[in-house]
């Protein structure tokens, strides 16, 4: 069995039929597999396609290179996109939307080797599946804020329904993980060990059904043990005093997490927060996903994402110049009304 390039004109994404198990492999691998709209498109056509072939019983994705399955979209191209006037926002997140959604309503087995990095919109095309593998080398986050977006592709219904405020933590600060606080905010489901995908790709082939035989229930994540700050500090739906309690707090842990905090876009923060109390109030991922293009249309069109892409991934300076100087200068009717739709 060999991979082979899925589209004439592209290799972004390799395909592969072994028994009765369609593979997909996300291959940019300089980029850590960062999605471009082609490869949305593929996967998509992909995807429509085998769920109506009754030789395949499951779909398998992974990325290509040791460093991970997937960094996200790839942002960069995003923000030369809107400076130059070539990209339509919107269009791009409706597409990426509705693979999203695609993957979480899927009709047959969908298993996602969550290896190594995975963000932003790599959580969209992997947390959605209905077998979620981590490994000891997974490094999961969403880490839009510090780069003046938010938390999208679905992932709010997620977090929003983690224990406690632990999703609303991960939310806002952006912090990664590793595989056992993956499976704890529900954005995975089993760990197993980074050397057995071959074996278990193998037993898919065969048509077995792994969801009960995989892996092995991950040990309680690191962040359960903070669940007291956790939970107190990040209550409620004003940033400001979330950010005044992390700060305040008796715990370091709650200090440093301040500290992160107060380094992200004051904008999405407040908007991030707002979104996902409002994704906890939804009753599904495809609802949250329409929520997400409301807000990620109009928060693309805000300075803070040219902004904080430009400091974070293309100068590199780690330099941003937010909107607003702090949170308490943003906008709460402003916020609200972006979510919402208004």
């Amino acid at each position: 069995m060999e991979f082979r390039a899925a589209r004439d004109d592209s290799d972004e994404v390799l395909v592969a039929v072994e028994g009765s198990l369609g593979r997909l492999r996300l291959n940019r691998p300089r980029a850590i597999n960062a999605l471009t709209p082609g490869m949305i498109c593929t996967l998509t056509n992909l995807l429509e396609d085998w769920a109506g072939d009754e030789r395949i019983t499951a779909v398998a994705l992974e990325g290509a290179g040791d460093r991970g399955l997937c960094s996200g979209a790839d942002v960069r191209a995003i923000r030369a996109g809107l400076l130059d006037g070539t990209l339509d926002a919107a269009g791009f997140f409706r597409a990426e939307y509705a693979l999203n959604a695609l993957i979480s309503d899927y009709p047959k087995p969908y298993v996602a080797f969550m290896d190594g990095i995975v963000m932003g919109g790599g959580i969209g095309v992997s947390a959605h599946g209905s077998l979620r593998l981590v490994t000891e080398r997974t490094r999961i986050a969403m880490p839009e804020t510090g780069i003046g977006l938010f938390p999208d592709v679905g992932s709010l219904f997620l977090l929003s329904r983690a224990p406690g405020e632990l999703g609303t933590h991960c939310a806002l600060t952006g912090s990664q993980a590793g595989g056992a606080d993956a499976i704890a905010v529900g954005f995975a489901d089993t760990l197993v060990d980074s050397g057995s995908w071959p074996t278990i790709v193998a037993r898919l082939a065969s048509g077995e059904d792994l969801e009960a035989t995989v892996g092995q229930n991950a040990p309680a994540a690191p962040s359960t043990a903070e669940r007291g700050w956790i939970d107190r500090c990040y209550a409620g739906d004003d940033p400001v005093a979330i950010l005044e309690a992390l700060r305040g707090a008796p715990e370091p842990a709650a200090r440093e997490a301040g500290d992160v905090l107060a380094t992200r876009s004051p904008l999405s923060v407040a908007v991030t927060l707002a979104a996902i109390r409002g994704a906890a109030e939804l009753g599904s991922v495809t609802e949250v996903l329409a929520q997400d293009l409301r807000v990620a249309t109009a928060i693309t069109a805000a300075p803070d994402f040219v902004e904080g892409v430009r400091a974070v991934l293309v100068d590199k300076d780690h330099q941003p110049r937010w909107q607003h100087a702090s949170l308490s200068e943003v906008d709460g009717t402003a916020v609200r009304a972006m979510v919402a739709g208004a």
